[in-house]
């Protein structure tokens, strides 16, 4: 007989979120299911083999499943796919909070694996994903120490804050801040937001824990109905015998080692001393004790290096480069580096340096979202590349990983809020950052390049945004917050608070600390401290490029419009799009007719797209006496020649008139079918369909207003010609043809 399910529920927001195990998924070592409306996410953990590595083998998958929303999968073999940009990114915020909670030591291949089973697209399955992960965990037998849990928090139109949002409100409001954090502190951020101010994000943090901190008490409540006995570990020890004869020996010259300012001969003296020290102290390579001599050696070297690096910057107030604790690396800036490209820019920031490039499409070039959420195309999208060679690194290059998405994703996301609307700047938008050097921050950088290299398209962004990269290191009572960190700070550090926005406020925020100690103060100082660092940059950029570009790059597609009337439709579109079709191969273009008689148009450049606008015009408004025209013969008669002003649009042009001041026998002496003419409509008959004309160069009309037009008619300069009286006319905007003649 199987034991019956267990199950916890808490209010969060006002909404009921419940947690169930025991009834799905058993044969993994924990798993649950996570629901709150008709939501529900599968969340499983396993523990398989132990591997022999010296870090945490943790894999974190979110299998989006279509069947959830009620969907097909869009590729060929209706089947998903690799995971998507939303379900990378969720598996990011589920994995950020929990690795450094694993307990040192634990070597065992471990997964997390969500799966939405059902979306409502009410409450969001990324909130719930990341609090079925660590659930999984606390009912499953591997030894993790303690409840993680999330929300997200929002501000609604009268600036109140809303704990977990409906899906909808999440574009609409000013902040989308996603939380995660034990009962004791706050471990991960993830935020976009439209220039709120720093004492709102500190607001919404203490918000959220507050009702983290509930979340995590009902994952204790579950866990003790349900949870299995949790497997013993050993963290591995210093030994301090070996440590103590390691910094005897060898201390001073692992201190000088790690004072060298330059990022890779830093890391080349440091590995130096590294080898002579663990050689030495694991002895004679022959001997039976070497390998563990030699793992002793190793982990009492990491220990010391992280400590005399720690202690230096958090007690000694000194940096790996020298800099003070809020001090910027020297800042290099070019713009409109690649001259065919429509936007570019090299951001340089101590030895880390994007090249950003933009380029604008038209609006079929938008990115389609095969996902689950309620977005289903971007206009607005940024991509970023880290090519092993920006580390002095040599590997292998394919594709995009998590890494990759995620601080894409993050500069994206910091310059949506002053990215122009599609009515404004209807251009799909595209930006990609080359990480071309790093040593740190290179996010933060991409997030500037973007920025310069959008202003450098001529895109009307609202403001210019920079980005910064925060980092902590406390030891104890003693700590310091560090502006733009290096790539030894990051790494050794207990923070890494990432922050970009306007001079008016923040527009994007991603944060991990690794420790339980960080206070609100400390985070107050942070975001105190960042907003100086951003002004600083914005400074910097403004001196390479004040604001927007007035025009676009001429690379760059044209788009135009122009307003027809909704009758006319018809005659752009052509029989079975015929004629749309001519003129989008004549022009090189791309049209897009709307119902309502907007017409917009894809140009390569200005010139061919200001044509085809031109074209349409004429095709499609009203002939008015005094209107010139370029005219094609389409026909000749024996009283004249019919000219095409437009695409159903005929006039005609008498043969007293087509050549002034001489009497030919025949139309065809002067004219003949496909030559072209400049024309002055003269006549105008709407009742009869008929249209007049006159050549544009016929001295008797030179210089005449429409109504002097209007009373000189088509004229008959010496009689009828030969063949009988005038006949015929030509078709107006509403009439038939009538190339054969009339009344």
């Amino acid at each position: 007989m199987t034991d019956a399910p267990s199950r916890v529920s808490v209010d969060v927001g006002g909404k009921t979120l419940s947690i169930e195990t025991g009834k799905l998924a058993k044969q993994a070592s924990g798993s649950v299911v996570v629901s709150m409306g008709d939501t529900m996410v599968l969340g499983t953990a396993t523990a398989g083999r132990e591997r022999d590595v010296d870090f945490l083998p943790l894999t974190v998958d979110v299998e989006e499943r279509m069947y959830a929303a009620g969907k097909i999968p869009g590729s060929f073999f209706k089947r998903e796919g690799r995971s998507g940009e939303k379900g990378t990114l969720t598996a990011r915020m589920i994995d950020r909070p929990l690795r450094p909670l694993f307990p040192k030591g634990w070597r065992r291949e471990t997964q997390l694996v969500s799966i939405p089973m059902s979306v409502d697209h009410v409450h969001p399955y990324d909130i719930l994903a990341m609090n079925g992960a660590s659930a999984a965990l606390m009912v499953s037998d591997i030894p993790f120490p303690t409840p993680v849990s999330a929300v997200r928090v929002g501000i609604d139109e009268e600036g109140g804050f809303v704990v977990n949002p409906d899906e909808d409100f999440i574009p609409e409001s000013r902040l989308d801040l996603v939380v995660a954090g034990t009962e004791e502190a706050i471990l991960m951020v993830e935020a976009g937001a439209k220039e709120v101010s720093e004492a709102e994000i500190l607001d919404a943090l203490d918000i959220a824990h507050n009702e983290i901190k509930k979340l995590c008490e009902a994952q204790r409540e579950l866990a003790q109905k349900a949870g299995k006995e949790k497997l013993e570990i050993t963290p591995p020890e210093v030994d301090k015998a070996v440590l103590t004869e390691l910094k005897d020996k060898f201390g001073k010259a692992l201190d000088d080692a790690t004072q060298v300012e330059d990022k890779l001969d830093r890391e080349d003296a440091t590995k130096k001393v590294e080898h002579e020290a663990v050689e030495a102290l694991a002895g004679d390579p022959e001997a039976d004790d070497h390998d563990d001599k030699h793992a002793a050696a190793q982990l009492a070297f990491d220990t010391l290096e992280k400590d005399v690096i720690r202690r230096r910057i958090a007690v000694d107030k000194k940096r790996p480069d020298g800099r003070g604790a809020d001090e910027i690396r020297d800042i290099s800036i070019d713009v409109g580096v690649a001259p065919r490209t429509h936007g570019s820019a090299i951001f340089t920031r101590g030895q880390t340096q994007a090249f950003s490039v933009a380029a604008l499409g038209t609006t079929r070039e938008g990115m389609r979202l095969d996902t689950l959420g309620l977005e289903t195309e971007k206009r607005y999208f940024h991509h970023y590349n880290f090519p092993p060679f920006s580390v002095g690194e040599a590997g292998f290059m394919r594709g995009p990983k998590r890494r990759d998405i995620g601080h894409g994703a993050l500069a994206e996301r910091a310059l949506v809020p002053v990215v122009p609307d599609a009515e404004e700047f209807p251009y799909t938008i595209r930006v990609v950052s080359d990480i071309l050097e790093s040593n740190g921050s290179s996010s933060m950088a991409s997030v500037c390049g973007s920025s310069l290299a959008l202003m450098d398209a001529g895109v009307a962004i609202a403001r210019p945004v920079a980005g910064i990269a925060m980092g902590l290191i406390k030891e104890e009572d003693d700590y310091i917050v560090l502006s733009d960190i290096a790539g030894v700070e990051d790494h050794l550090g207990d923070m890494d608070f990432k922050v970009a926005g306007t001079e008016q406020g923040i527009t994007a925020l991603q944060m991990d600390i690794k420790i339980t100690g960080v206070t609100f103060d400390i985070l107050r100082d942070a975001l105190t401290q960042a907003k100086e660092g951003r002004t600083h940059i914005l400074g910097e950029m403004a001196k390479a490029i004040e604001g927007p570009r007035p025009e676009l790059s001429p690379h760059a597609p044209s788009i135009g419009q122009i307003e027809i009337d909704t009758e006319k439709i018809g005659m752009i579109i052509g029989k079975g799009g015929e004629t749309i079709r001519a003129l989008s191969d004549e022009f090189e273009s791309q049209i897009d007719v709307d119902d309502d008689g907007i017409v917009r148009v894809f140009a390569a450049n200005g010139t061919q797209g200001d044509a085809l606008i031109e074209r349409i015009r004429q095709m499609t408004k009203e002939v008015e006496v005094g209107d010139e025209y370029t005219g094609k013969v389409v026909k000749t008669t024996t009283f004249g020649a019919f000219v095409e002003l437009s695409k159903g649009n005929d006039g005609l042009l008498h043969i007293s008139n087509i050549a002034p001041g001489e009497r030919p026998d025949t139309v065809e002496d002067v004219m003949n079918r496909g030559d072209e003419l400049e024309v002055r409509v003269v006549e105008v008959d709407r009742e009869r369909g008929r249209v007049g004309l006159r050549l544009a160069a016929d001295p008797e009309i030179a210089g005449k207003s429409a109504e002097e037009l209007s009373n000189l008619g088509t004229g008959d300069r010496g009689g009828p010609p030969r063949g009988g009286g005038r006949e015929g006319g030509g078709r107006g905007s509403d009439g038939g043809r009538g190339r054969d003649g009339g009344g």
